[in-house]
């Protein structure tokens, strides 16, 4: 938040500050691969840029760590994931909440943020090569149609392509004054289905592991009817991850929630539970920021 308002009031960022914010970001997330999905399900009701630079700077730092890159490495992936946007403190806040479709100088006037990024993480001496590229590259798509410079493919970075992703995905589950927010698991299908177009195909699936079928912290029904809450991955098998069973089969919100490992369920107990629908957020009234699921 500091960052931020820093950069509003028009001083220069400070890389301590920035370094301060990512290092224990990512430090959790090596803790425990969980960490970011329960922060992002337990989102407070702050200005969309503030957090979206935070959400994007801790799925950076989960993406990379599913990718096996090397702590230093995570660092510079959630400082980009959080600055990659920063330019946009400059930009008319009637644009960016505009409902209607820009014309063509309010668009050219919103693709200014990259230019501004990158001067704002100059001037405040952040120069490493995997921030710069993440800041230059995110908004670069596969098919060359995106910008600044429609590079194509592999001339887009890595980290590029995977912070395009990343805001995106971001982008399309959070609920905005113009849309609701999409759940996680029809997220994913659309960016799937552009696979190969506006991204790299294999940088999609690989987003789609990290996250898993059924990310931690959607809602979902089971085969009984009953709805819950996914709470933590079973790696072996991504169909069965650890669920808080919130709703009884009658769809009446259960006294004690009940934790269940749909994993290790018994074959000889009866019916195994199975996911068989990923609901929109808030569906039922329920809204995970406000249940207690310690």
């Amino acid at each position: 938040a500091k960052t931020l308002s820093d950069v509003k009031a028009g001083h220069k960022i400070s890389v301590e500050d920035v370094r301060n914010a990512v290092v224990p970001v990512v430090k959790s997330v090596l803790r425990n691969a969980d960490a970011y999905f329960w922060v992002t399900s337990l989102r407070k009701r702050d200005a969309y840029e503030y957090s979206h630079a935070v959400h994007c700077s801790l799925l950076a730092a989960a993406f990379g760590r599913h990718m096996g890159f090397t702590e230093d490495v995570l660092v510079n992936l959630a400082t980009g994931g959080l600055l990659m946007d920063i330019g946009k403190t400059e930009i008319d806040e009637s644009l960016l909440a505009k409902p209607e479709a820009l014309t063509a100088d309010e668009t050219e006037a919103v693709r200014k943020h990259v230019e501004n990024s990158l001067r704002i993480i100059e001037e405040a001496g952040i120069h490493h090569a995997d921030v710069r590229e993440m800041v230059l590259t995110h908004h670069e798509r596969h098919d060359g149609s995106g910008y600044p410079d429609k590079l194509m493919r592999n001339q887009i970075p890595l980290f590029g392509r995977m912070a395009g992703l990343i805001d995106s995905y971001d982008a399309m589950t959070s609920t905005r004054v113009f849309r609701k927010a999409a759940s996680a698991h029809h997220a994913l299908q659309q960016l799937y289905r552009h696979g190969d177009q506006l991204f790299q195909r294999e940088v999609v699936e690989q987003l789609m592991q990290c996250l898993s079928v059924y990310p931690t912290g959607s809602l979902v029904e089971l085969s009984n009817g009953e709805v819950a809450i996914v709470m933590a991955q079973n790696h072996a098998r991504r169909l069965r991850p650890r669920v808080m069973l919130l709703m009884t089969a009658d769809k009446v919100l259960r006294e004690n929630f009940i934790e269940l490992d749909l994993m290790g369920q018994n074959e000889d107990e009866g019916t195994l539970r199975e996911i068989t629908t990923i609901l929109e957020p808030g569906a039922y009234g329920l809204d995970p920021t406000e249940l207690y699921l310690g």
